[in-house]
């Protein structure tokens, strides 16, 4: 399988099966939408028919050994070795938990997929005794992990700040007798940040991810508190100091559009001048009813922007600056392992979410699904065939991914969205993927620049 398109005036070649990035000419690109293997020793008469107005027929035919000189180097329409994985070693051990500190929050983003922070069940917060459960549970599920994940989220995890200090101190007790090591990530929305709360994050998240939506206008029209005023001139100071302080240690700034903000590169330049320079800025996702969803009308548009945000990165870079934008950051080089590839987060299988009740579901996103509640801490319980169904799904088994060139860095895309915007987790959400393959031709066309450069 082979993608090709065209980006800033460059011909991109892209072989889906081995990863192989090339940069072709107009004859060649325009070869290869009639050419196929296999392939004849001479360009068939047929396809010199249909190329000679345009080009003369030394080029085509210089242009047709290239191409099958890369195929049988193995450079071109390579083989899929990755389908005979994708049902082997299909369940995991469990090694990351999303934990529901707190249904609750100080916010009230209209956009909220989690009801305003208390997913529908009722405002609660975790306690010390759920908390230690599910890090008890972790361990008992990561058999043959060393490395386990937990992330603190919410609502707004802050609100129950003493427990979190409890679940961790106790997670770091139990690393000695157990060999485990755990790695904590934060998800904060900055309204309650102290100085002795940063100076406490800044110490033990591994990972700390700060949301907020870009311009004061953009994050305020969303971002509101609950009397209805906005939150920006509270968080962004807050989170310049906890970034300032933190180091090299890993952060981002999680943002999102909705069609109020189609212009969103603009958000995260000023992200950029202030302070940030790893930055996400994602589309949110919403029924086509809803008055700030985004829908098809708004895919052109939104090219235009990731374009435009290229462009802007790319000027950035030949001054020696750098952003390091999260859906712009590609491997090319097949770095992660053939489950990643094939599987993406892993949920429901490698990583599951506890709820203040103790409830345990595939992610974050399904929380209030009763359908796909796995299971309950006090109970004892847990669904393994949820947890062989969730293993089960990867781009093999979603019948959009099968024939998609992007399957293999999206890993088949965000199986809530399918779940809640098609009602199967097998379904791709096709507003979702068409979004994706936009960024991914970008981030490709910004490692061509790099390639082109000599970097």
């Amino acid at each position: 399988m082979i993608h090709r398109f065209k980006a800033k005036e460059i011909n991109i070649l892209l072989d889906v099966n081995s990863g192989g990035v090339h940069i072709i000419d107009d004859v060649t690109y325009d070869l290869l939408e009639w050419v196929k293997p296999p392939f004849p020793g001479e360009c068939p008469q047929e396809i010199l028919s249909k190329l000679l107005p345009s080009y003369p027929k030394e080029e085509i035919d210089e242009a047709y050994q290239e191409i099958l000189s890369l195929y049988e180097e193995k450079m071109l329409y390579c083989e899929d070795n990755y389908s005979g994985f994708a049902n082997t070693a299909v369940e995991s051990p469990i090694k990351a938990m999303c934990l529901h500190i707190a249904h609750d929050c100080n916010l009230r983003c209209k956009y909220c997929f989690a009801s305003t922070g208390d997913f529908g069940t009722g405002r609660k917060l975790m306690s010390f005794e759920t908390g230690k459960a599910a890090i008890d549970f972790l361990i008992e599920r990561s058999s043959g992990r060393d490395n386990l994940e937990v992330d603190f989220f919410g609502g707004e995890p802050m609100l129950n700040f003493e427990t979190v200090k409890r679940i961790v101190s106790y997670a770091r007790g139990r690393e000695k007798e157990t060999g485990k090591n755990f790695k904590f990530t934060m998800t904060t929305n900055g309204m309650i940040l102290t100085d002795e709360m940063i100076d406490y994050l800044n110490s033990e998240m591994h990972n700390i991810v700060l949301s907020i939506d870009g311009r004061r206008e953009v994050n305020d029209r969303m971002r509101v508190r609950v009397d209805g005023s906005g939150c920006y001139d509270k968080i962004l100071p807050a989170f310049q100091k906890l970034v300032k302080k933190r180091g090299e240690k890993e952060y981002y700034v999680r943002g999102t559009y909705t069609k109020y903000n189609l212009d969103f590169s603009k958000d995260v330049m000023h992200l950029y001048e202030c302070g940030f320079d790893e930055i996400s800025v994602e589309p949110v996702m919403e029924s086509p009813e809803v008055e700030y969803a985004i829908t098809e009308e708004d895919l052109e548009h939104i090219y235009e922007e990731y374009d435009r945000l290229v462009d802007c990165i790319e000027e950035l870079r030949k001054s020696g600056k750098h952003i390091h934008f999260f859906h712009f950051m590609i491997d090319l080089e097949q770095g992660p392992c053939v489950v990643k590839r094939l599987r993406g987060c892993g949920s429901g299988n490698e990583y599951v979410s506890v709820t203040p009740d103790g409830d345990i579901y595939p992610c974050h996103q399904f929380v209030g699904h009763e359908e796909y509640k796995m299971g309950n801490l006090e109970e004892g319980t847990f669904n393994e065939e949820i947890k062989k169904e969730f293993a089960g799904t990867h781009v093999y088994s979603k019948p959009a991914c099968r024939d998609c060139w992007a399957k293999f860095y999206c890993s088949g895309g965000c199986n809530a969205n399918n779940y809640i915007y098609n009602g199967d987790i097998h379904k791709a959400h096709e507003l979702s993927c068409k979004i994706e393959r936009k960024r991914l031709e970008c981030a490709i066309l910004m490692k061509v620049h790099e390639m082109m450069e000599g970097k």
